[in-house]
């Protein structure tokens, strides 16, 4: 089983602009000021072997990405997505590109669960190629009663040139039941409700053994330290925690609390009450640079070491392109 995340930054897409590249670049000459790279081979190993063995950060010669919330979980015939943020455009174009190469091994059926229906997590839908072709059918989950009126609206006019009735695949709205176990193209899938303005749901997914669980746009407050904590037994044993830590401890707590998302402090102590073995973090802030997200991610590290510091879990930020082997 594998995830590929196709979009990982929250509320609205990041933009990427020349300056942002001219400074990857500058590090990275700067980094390589003492090495000797005459040759193709030479440079290949500086990039590669240099992020492996942290002399060059990620930041340098990466990218967390600027798409919106979108996931595939790669571990069936069908395909199994999370989200459909601008994220889905590029998952649709590689299905287009892997199929006319003749690598295409998946039948035509796309299942989407929908974690809630503000902007940055249903955007990318009327870009979704797949959706455009006849033949293909596009299942589309959500526990919110409007779940199909918000993907219609958002193509009527003004704005949207392409109204959803006139889109060729088969498409398919499901509204899901709260407290009520699934089983969807092979995996057994349940939901939980979270925090978050206008509602949003968490979703388990399991299959041979194996668990990942999408838990973004949740706010986690005070009873998160609640002996009882209902998100400690729906994240328990989970082999991947995909968890919304868009702000720092010190925003969550101040100038955005009650806007829905939760920290990275909060992250790491449920993951651990929760033996997560992998903590993936996501929906991550749009507003910060790489170089911000690389120091994001190396303090809620640090701070593992200071909560438990024999802990086991791993943890990673999600980047767009970013894969996860289970």
């Amino acid at each position: 089983m594998r995830v590929h995340f196709w979009g990982t930054r929250g509320s609205l897409p990041a933009s990427y602009t020349t300056e942002v590249i001219r400074k990857k670049i500058f590090s990275a000459i700067k980094a390589s000021s003492s090495i000797s790279l005459r040759t193709d081979e030479e440079i290949e190993k500086f990039v590669y072997k240099g992020l492996a063995n942290k002399s060059l950060p990620f930041s340098a010669i990466g990218s967390y990405g600027s798409n919106t919330s979108c996931m595939e979980i790669d571990g069936g015939e069908e395909y199994i997505l999370c989200d459909a943020g601008t994220g889905l455009r590029d998952f649709g174009n590689h299905v287009l590109r892997s199929s006319a190469q003749g690598v295409q091994n998946k039948t035509n059926v796309f299942n989407i669960f929908i974690s809630h229906l503000h902007w940055d997590h249903i955007q990318g839908f009327p870009f979704f190629t797949p959706a455009f072709i006849p033949g293909n059918r596009v299942n589309i989950y959500g526990f919110h009663k409007e779940l199909e009126q918000a993907f219609i609206t958002q193509q009527e006019y003004p704005f949207f040139p392409i109204p959803l009735k006139l889109l060729s695949a088969d498409i398919k709205f499901t509204v899901l039941e709260e407290n009520r176990d699934y089983e969807i193209a092979g995996f057994a899938v349940k939901g939980i409700k979270q925090n978050h303005p206008g509602g949003s749901y968490g979703y388990r997914f399991e299959k041979d053994g194996k668990s990942i669980v999408y838990s973004t746009d949740s706010e986690h407050k005070e009873d998160a330290y609640d002996e009882e904590y209902i998100f400690v037994n729906f994240f328990k044993d989970a082999d991947l925690l995909i968890f919304d830590a868009q702000y720092s401890l010190l925003d969550a707590i101040s100038a955005k609390e009650n806007w829905g998302h939760s920290n990275n402090i909060i992250a790491v102590e449920l993951s651990v009450k929760a033996d997560v073995k992998h903590l993936c973090i996501y929906h991550n802030e749009p507003t910060f640079d790489d170089e911000r997200l690389d120091e994001f991610l190396e303090d809620t590290r640090r701070y593992l070491r200071i909560y438990a510091e024999t802990s086991p879990l791993i943890i990673d930020i999600a980047y767009d392109g970013m894969q996860v082997e289970l």
